[in-house]
């Protein structure tokens, strides 16, 4: 439990994404293991490459972080079919799957050649587009994925990303909290403060939008399902303790209570879209500079008296 974290849309400090990182590990191997990746992704992946038609930039090198289950590989190389696709993955369970998928014939329609694996971030030489799909949420540290995706940047290049946004499941938080159950979803970062890390990180015009998704299920038991696929709750501050049949039974009765007019189960789903900029570094001015004579005179070609 951790009931003294700052609150999500707090502007006092930036806290650390309140997630369990044992929970979040389980989490990883299971998706790894799994047969396809979560169903929720291709869309996300689709919908983020619609943005890339506002970006003019054509990037030659392209840095795929969630090859493995992003969903991403086709909407990549129908963009950018001429540039060099490189991958990379942060934890070895997810690293060993996009491995896998890479090594079989497949993936040669989508990528022409050989994607090239970066073993670690910063990438080195940089890239011009480091592309994060449905991964930021399971992120604990904001400001270190940031700063690792800004030096992977040439400058010019640019980061885009999607994740969940706080609002996702705000019917089951609604009736977590009537029950006195905890939470049933992490307390994700707002997309306001990400755009303001990304700021701070060094990146320029970071650029933050969300879309709201509505989704509807025919019975408790599908809606679980799905969720379950989707990876299951992060928070530390979910309700504790052994589960039992008395429990589910409990739970599948509650859900009943989120049927909309139609009869459909509802819940809704924030989804969080945004892209920056890496601009040329700043030169730094100090409030005065010493320069000699002789120095400014080499630097504006002017001859000494006499000379």
């Amino acid at each position: 439990m951790n009931p003294q974290a700052t609150p999500p849309n707090s502007k006092s400090a930036f806290r650390a994404q309140d997630l369990d990182e044992p929970a979040v590990n389980r989490q990883v191997r299971r998706l790894a293991a799994a047969s396809a990746a979560p169903w929720l992704h291709a869309e996300v992946a689709s919908r983020m490459a619609e943005r890339l038609a506002y970006i003019k930039l054509a990037p030659k090198r392209v840095l795929d972080t969630t090859p493995a289950l992003g969903s991403s590989l086709q909407v990549l190389r129908e963009a950018y079919p001429t540039a060099e696709m490189l991958w990379h993955e942060a934890h070895p369970a997810l690293e060993a799957r996009a491995a896998a998928e890479l090594a079989g014939p497949w993936w040669r329609k989508w990528w022409g050649s050989a994607a090239r694996h970066v073993e670690r971030l910063p990438a080195v030489p940089p890239v011009d587009l480091v592309w994060s799909n449905m991964a930021l949420h399971a992120h604990a540290d904001l400001p270190g994925l940031l700063s690792q995706w800004q030096g992977s940047l040439a400058v010019g290049g640019f980061v885009m990303f999607s994740c969940l946004g706080p609002d996702t499941f705000i019917e089951l938080r609604a009736l977590w909290s009537r029950l006195g159950w905890g939470l049933p979803a992490p307390m994700w970062w707002d997309m306001h403060d990400i755009g303001d890390l990304a700021l701070k990180a060094g990146f320029t015009d970071p650029v933050m939008d969300q879309q709201r998704l509505r989704l509807t299920w025919g019975s408790p038991e599908q809606l679980l399902a799905d969720l379950r696929a989707l990876g299951g709750n992060l928070s530390p501050q979910r309700r504790s303790g052994l589960l039992g049949r008395r429990w589910h039974r409990q739970l599948l009765g509650e859900l009943e209570s989120l049927r909309d007019s139609d009869g459909r189960l509802a819940l809704t789903l924030e989804l969080v879209f945004g892209h920056a900029v890496k601009a040329a570094p700043r030169m730094v001015v100090a409030a005065e500079t010493h320069v000699s004579l002789d120095s400014m005179r080499a630097a504006l070609k002017v001859k000494p008296p006499g000379g």
